[in-house]
């Protein structure tokens, strides 16, 4: 196998590829955190682009399945030739990762795989909780795992916060996948359903519900902001990234039903700012 530096400065390169926002995350935590981090996000980066690169389920359903069998292999031999695979692998063992955790955050990924809908806020809040909630408290096992308990609260608002202010960047991609990621019940408080959600023709309805399913990444946002004080300074670059989340929100409430149809997308520059701004200060 090869050398965890090597391991590690492919699964760096590969994230600059495949998500420039953690890949600058990474840039600003401490020097000998950026390696094991590459690793954890550029194997999130992996399966939550498993619909782009697969297009069909049962495709995408075998990626994960891999990746499952990989996590599951103690020996390191199903990675074996994948370096992502043993950069993960290297990652989570010499950090003690818990393996059922990156299981559960494959398997929240095979809804993205299909156009069921959303049911529910609870069920919402579900998925973020095993993707970008799970996420940025692995992260903090890397950064500082002895006080990576304390964050557990923030983490768990600021990934439901990450993930809508992520669905509202994507809206315009998932309505040409016929995805619906809001949830069915807050559709049906603001008159619609999932078609009449899609369709996009009641153009004040669909205003309402960008506001509300905003306002609801800003509810999450808000209770991550109050529990911050309980993240250590080390880990607080677990939360970096989600510098973006309040101008995404801002920008979707503005552009209300036209959000089916441009991009709310911040510039790279200003996303770099935001995230310095917030791994110097720790606060967003």
């Amino acid at each position: 196998m090869p050398t965890s530096k090597s391991v590690y400065d492919f699964s760096l390169a590969a994230l600059r590829d495949s998500d420039r926002d953690r890949y600058l995350a990474c840039l600003l935590s401490p020097q000998d955190k950026r390696g094991p981090l590459s690793a954890l996000y550029a194997f999130h980066a992996e399966i939550a682009r498993v619909r782009d690169v697969a297009r069909e389920p049962l495709p995408g359903e075998i990626r994960l399945q891999w990746w499952r069998d990989v996590l599951d292999d103690p020996s390191g031999r199903s990675g074996e030739g994948n370096p992502l695979a043993e950069a993960l692998l290297s990652c989570v063992k010499n950090h003690e990762l818990p393996v059922a955790v990156l299981q559960d955050m494959i398997d929240a990924r095979i809804f993205d795989l299909y156009d069921d809908p959303m049911e529910s806020r609870s069920s919402l809040e579900g998925y973020a909780g095993e993707t970008a909630s799970a996420l940025i408290q692995l992260a903090s096992l890397i950064l500082d795992p002895a006080h990576a308990q304390q964050s557990a609260s923030a983490a768990g608002h600021a990934g439901v916060a990450q993930t809508i202010a992520g669905l509202l960047l994507l809206l315009p991609l998932h309505r040409r996948r016929g995805q619906v990621y809001f949830p069915a019940e807050l559709l049906a408080a603001t008159g619609l359903d999932r078609d009449a959600f899609l369709s996009g023709k009641d153009e004040e309805a669909v205003s309402r519900a960008i506001r509300a399913f905003s306002g609801l990444g800003r509810d999450h946002l808000a209770k991550a902001r109050a529990a911050s004080g309980e993240i250590s300074p080390e880990n607080r670059y677990a939360f970096t990234t989600l510098a973006s989340a309040e101008p995404v929100f801002d920008r979707a409430e503005r552009a209300g039903s036209k959000l089916f149809e441009q991009s709310i997308v911040p510039s790279q520059w200003r996303r770099q700012w935001w995230m310095w701004k917030v791994a110097r200060s720790g606060r967003w």
